[in-house]
């Protein structure tokens, strides 16, 4: 038995003197002389966790991640402090008031504004954008820029992109693009994605669901009077169907483990988007008609293609025109 023991603890020390040596010498992270890689992906920071942060400057980091959150119970129809928002929240389409990877995040909003944007024709500051979001995904009026909630809100994205350095966009920022269909995305097809996947939640109209309190929404409305207009950003199929991709259904789908397959959320992005929704005049977006984005919905244009095809696809034609 004590000789068993011996044959035992020689062969473990063999194993362990192996790794040892492999870990010293690097091979333990190497496959084909190459450096494994690691995740990079972007983690928002902690407002808990972090004591950097105190006083005043960490009250409005609060105050602003709660606006966030919570845009309607301050600004929406029923709003405590102004009624000047449609009812959803920023949250509705920044998932986790911005903090989540693919989830159309802020990581690289601070780091990266103020910036020329082709929309505008113009440099624009944070202020610039926020109001953006505030008319077209929330349908309603800008906030004051000299107020406490602008302030808070500026306060938020600045510290939640604290950690990314000037000029950088860290990788999971924004939206993923996902690569174009070699046809059309198709509503039709898209409707059946809809009434499996995505109307439990947001309502066999696209009416969302609001909260026990009636005073904001837990899902928001995807078309109709209460939703985002068709100057928002997710009014373009490529940035939905990236943000479904990643993100849809809630709390089910992710990055790692997506549960629609690049078609369906291209199809599904077509049939929401094809839902009445508010109009807001775009006349003065893009002066550029060549800088257009591909999907944008509205001519005129520096091609011949249609509207529809700008709005739906194929898009790959459109993109052969415009790397002549």
């Amino acid at each position: 038995m004590k000789k068993q023991y011996i044959i035992l603890i020689g062969a473990a020390a063999l194993v362990l003197i192996y790794f040892m040596v492999s870990f010293i010498r690097g091979d333990i992270f190497k496959m084909d002389n190459t450096l494994a890689v690691t995740d990079s992906t972007w983690i928002a920071p902690s407002i808990y966790t972090d004591n950097t942060v105190s006083g005043e400057e960490r009250k409005l980091v609060i105050y602003g991640q709660d606006l966030i959150a919570h845009t309607a119970k301050y600004l929406g129809p029923k709003g405590s402090v102004a009624q000047i928002t449609n009812g959803m929240n920023c949250q509705n389409c920044h998932l986790q008031a911005g903090g989540k990877a693919w989830g159309n995040n802020y990581a690289a909003v601070f780091s990266t504004y103020p910036k020329f944007r082709d929309r505008s024709g113009q440099v624009e500051s944070i202020y610039k954008r926020v109001a953006d979001c505030m008319e077209r995904s929330l349908n309603g009026t800008a906030v004051d820029s000299n107020s406490r909630e602008f302030k808070a809100i500026y306060a938020y994205i600045k510290w939640i992109g604290q950690d990314v350095q000037k000029g950088q966009k860290p990788h999971g920022s924004g939206i993923e693009k996902l690569a174009y269909l070699d046809r059309a995305a198709d509503p039709v097809k898209g409707k059946q994605v809809y009434t499996t996947q995505c109307m439990s939640c947001h309502g066999a109209n696209g009416e969302g669901q609001l909260t026990p309190e009636e005073t904001e929404y837990a899902y928001p409305p995807l078309w109709g009077a209460n939703s985002y207009n068709d100057g928002a950003g997710l009014y373009r199929i490529s940035n939905f169907a990236g943000y479904v991709k990643n993100n849809m259904p809630f709390a089910i789908a992710s990055h790692n483990n997506p549960t629609l397959t690049e078609e369906e959320c291209w199809d599904v992005a077509a049939y929401v988007n094809s839902q009445p929704r508010p109009h807001k005049n775009q006349g003065n977006d893009w002066p550029k008609y060549d800088k257009k984005p591909l999907d944008f919905a509205f001519g005129p244009y520096a091609d011949d293609f249609s509207e529809t095809q700008h709005k739906y696809g194929p898009f790959k034609p459109i993109q052969k025109f415009y790397k002549k």
